[in-house]
């Protein structure tokens, strides 16, 4: 593998996986489609491919670039995040997007603390449609924090013991949402948006990355039967988890259970990619709506809104708008802004 990093079709194949949940649950489907599992997946795969590329780094190097990390994440995550969040703005200072915007929430959502905002203050008062901000909220303070994590953890321990860690401290996230659910009867609202008791389902996909790393480390030859039965448990993991509606379980034992049950979905996705359970991930529609799903992730609420506003209907008709409108400001934002923004993060691998 290439020290300038790797691509696997089937990842941009589950990216595509991922939004799609997201953006049918938001249509108004989320009583059948379980968006909030699409955001799971995305949290996931942020840890395996951080900590993958970490550790590419640091078997070469013997160390990691901390200037080169977070200049890589500022060329990927900044450019379509406050460009869709100014568009979203002047949508609302212009009357064309109805809101009750008040400028802490707005410092809020611009700082990457979002999340916390929709805890402590008013989602009303957010720019509208981007509570879904809260997300990358999350994933913004891990990029901050783990990347010295990894460095202490890295000079002390091998994959293993780096792989013991992480999965302790998914282990201690769990214990802590216990405590706040059946300790302290925390709202539902702390323990889905808050970093300390989500960042557990970014930390799955590091420990993926760390121990059995599918692209880094040997794959071992299992028979068809065997992987079959480990998907057919991680798929009945997650149906259970769907499925089963108490409200408790729900803010405490789901996320857990649904980083353990992606972990076999992720490596098999990307070792058996050819077999026809996963073949579709690879279908070139797909990884195209993955390559394009971070802006897809960030815009889709303003689309739905403004095409249920304008059909004045929540019919199939303003679906199929919703999505035009998403995939066509996407793609535009993938053609003028981010591939150029990927150029710049690949010469950061070199």
């Amino acid at each position: 593998m290439s020290q300038k990093g790797f691509y696997i079709q089937s990842l941009d194949g589950l990216r595509a996986v991922a939004v799609l949940l997201v953006f049918v649950g938001h249509a108004g489907f989320g009583h059948i489609v379980p968006g909030g599992l699409g955001v799971t997946i995305f949290f996931f795969l942020s840890g395996f491919l951080i900590t993958t590329l970490m550790r590419q780094e640091y078997e070469k190097n013997g160390s990691i670039s901390f200037s080169k990390f977070y200049l890589r994440r500022v060329y990927r995550i900044f450019p379509p995040f406050y460009l869709v969040l100014g568009l979203v703005v002047l949508l609302a200072l212009t009357g064309i997007l109805p809101n009750d915007m008040k400028w802490d929430a707005l410092l809020a959502q611009s700082a990457q603390l979002t999340n916390y905002y929709l805890i402590y203050g008013n989602a009303d008062h957010t720019a509208p449609g981007l509570t879904v901000l809260w997300s990358l909220s999350v994933e913004e303070h891990f990029y901050l924090l783990f990347p010295l994590v990894f460095m202490v953890l890295a000079r002390r321990f091998g994959h293993g013991g780096m792989a013991g860690v992480i999965a302790s401290i998914c282990l201690l996230v769990l214990l802590w949402r216990i405590y706040l659910v059946y300790g302290q009867n925390a709202p539902q609202l702390r323990t889905y948006y808050a970093t300390d008791t989500r960042i557990d389902s970014i930390m799955f996909g590091c420990l993926m990355a760390l121990w059995n790393n599918p692209v880094l480390d040997p794959v071992k030859d299992r028979s068809q039967v065997v992987v079959l039965s480990i998907l057919a448990g991680a798929g009945a993991v997650l149906l259970f988890c769907l499925l089963y509606r108490d409200p408790a379980f729900r803010e405490t034992y789901r996320y857990s259970l649904q980083g353990l049950a992606l972990f076999p979905v992720f490596y098999f996705a990307i070792t058996k990619s050819h077999w026809p359970l996963f073949a579709w991930l690879n279908w070139s529609v797909l990884r195209y709506i993955g390559k394009i799903s971070y802006t897809a992730y960030l815009i889709h609420p303003t689309a739905i809104t403004l095409s249920h506003n304008y059909l004045q209907t929540q019919g199939i008709l303003a679906i199929i708008l919703a999505f035009a409108l998403t995939i066509g400001f996407s793609a535009l934002m993938y053609q003028l802004v981010e591939r150029h923004m990927s150029a710049l993060r690949a010469k950061l691998h070199q």
